[in-house]
């Protein structure tokens, strides 16, 4: 469901317990990071149990659901592990159990690491992939081997005793000089009251967090579009008739934004710690109003080395499948530097939030015409001309002023210096 996502919700089973399927049928729906995914069978069988319902978020990698393949397409190598796994859980069931520890498998249990060494031998990391037991599980389990190394008894112990620490969270010392958020107490008032659906909790959260980690900085200029505006206009319906896309403002903000990105590569980074990634490919994330209001954005990936028609095509496409929610998850991933037309709700200008982990964000205001002193060869003259504000938000901890001031600079200059007399 795609390399960056740890963790996902099921939305709703589609086969209940007991059902049976064939190969390709939708088991499940799943969302993650804000696409819908369907899950399909891996074989045709029954669905034994769920051990998750709908509305449940998982980690990557857990057990969700226990499939009974059929026998046509056992293979006997998985027959035989199968009735292994029977035996041994008879065993288990007559042995008696062991008491479970206290701390067991809560999402606030704090822990401890008493395994302190970094090292885990291939037959532990082997043990653990078998039972999707992470590397940082591994570290809580105590270790009784030499030198404080993890031994195999450990691991199967710990999972005997249900793995207590699955969930635990490191405790963290306090910082006497960090800054407390204050426990204030408003009015709120009354009124109707409307449960966030999921998507906005996350976009809800995105920003917060983007808030939190990047000191933002908004730099303003201003551009004249009347070139731009123009050739649109006068080449919109030929445009159309050749290649069968429409012509909108937002690829031709692409194409200038994609040049000045490369003009300017720090400005398409991330930041990992204390180094700075600066990114090999240009993908320009649009972000999008979705008709719910959520807000949502599609990628035009490698925007640089595409010509107008194919980003044309790219841009009419994504919005296509937001407007009709069928954006999939290689859609909205791999963003390098993101746009925001705020233009398009009315707005002369805005001071978006940063997409993370990206280091900048633009905005684009709404064209508006307006009387403009323009240089002419008869002197200065007034003239009716098509402004817009542009604003770059930036991340100050990597982006200075002059970097930040002067891509968007660049980015104006390209808008300004549009060729009126462009062939399409």
């Amino acid at each position: 469901m795609g390399e960056s996502i740890k963790e996902g919700t099921i939305i709703n089973w589609l086969i209940s317990e007991g059902d049976s399927f064939v190969e390709g049928d939708i088991i499940l729906e799943v969302a993650t990071d804000k696409v819908d995914n369907e899950v399909p069978a891996p074989a045709a069988g029954t669905l034994v149990k769920t051990l998750f319902q709908a509305k449940d978020v998982v980690p990557v990698g857990e057990v969700i659901a226990v499939l009974e393949v059929s026998e046509q397409v056992k293979s006997s190598h998985e027959t035989k592990a199968s009735s292994s796994a029977v035996e041994k859980s008879e065993k288990k069931e007559k042995a008696p159990k062991r008491p479970k520890p206290a701390q067991q498998a809560s999402a606030s249990t704090s822990f401890s690491t008493t395994n302190t060494n970094s090292f885990f031998s291939p037959l532990i990391i082997k043990v653990a992939k078998e039972h999707h037991i992470s590397f940082e599980e591994l570290a809580r389990i105590p270790a009784t081997g030499h030198e404080g190394r993890l031994r195999k008894s450990d691991v199967f112990q710990y999972i005997e005793e249900g793995r207590p620490y699955k969930f635990a969270q490191p405790v963290a010392e306090k910082d006497p000089i960090a800054y407390r958020i204050p426990q204030l107490q408003f009015d709120k008032g009354k009124g109707k009251v409307i449960e966030m659906d999921r998507m906005r909790q996350m976009i809800a959260d995105h920003m917060v967090y983007s808030k939190h980690t990047s000191p933002h900085v908004t730099a303003y200029v201003e551009a004249d579009l009347t070139n731009m505006v123009n050739w649109r206009n006068a080449n919109k319906i030929a445009f159309q008739e050749k290649y069968g896309e429409r012509l909108t403002f937002t690829p031709l903000f692409v194409e200038a934004v994609a040049k000045a990105v490369k003009d300017f590569p720090n400005i398409n980074a991330s930041v990992d710690g204390n180094n700075i990634i600066v990114k090999e490919d240009i993908n320009i994330g649009m972000a999008t109003a979705l008709p719910s209001g959520n807000l949502i954005v599609p990628v035009v990936k490698n925007a640089d080395t595409k010509d107008l028609i194919t980003i044309a095509n790219d841009v009419n496409e994504l919005a296509g499948k937001a407007r009709e929610n069928k954006l999939a998850g290689d859609d909205i991933k791999g963003s390098t530097f993101t746009i925001s037309n705020v233009g398009t709700f009315g707005s002369v200008m805005g001071t978006p939030i940063i997409n993370q982990p990206e280091v900048a964000i633009l905005a684009l205001g709404i064209i508006k015409k307006r009387p403009e002193v323009i240089e002419t060869e008869n002197g200065d003259e007034i003239a009716i001309r098509s402004m817009m504000y542009l604003s770059l938000s930036f991340d100050h901890r990597v982006v200075d002023g002059f970097l930040g001031g002067s891509f968007v600079r660049r980015v104006a200059d390209y808008f300004e210096q549009f060729d009126v007399n462009r062939k399409i």
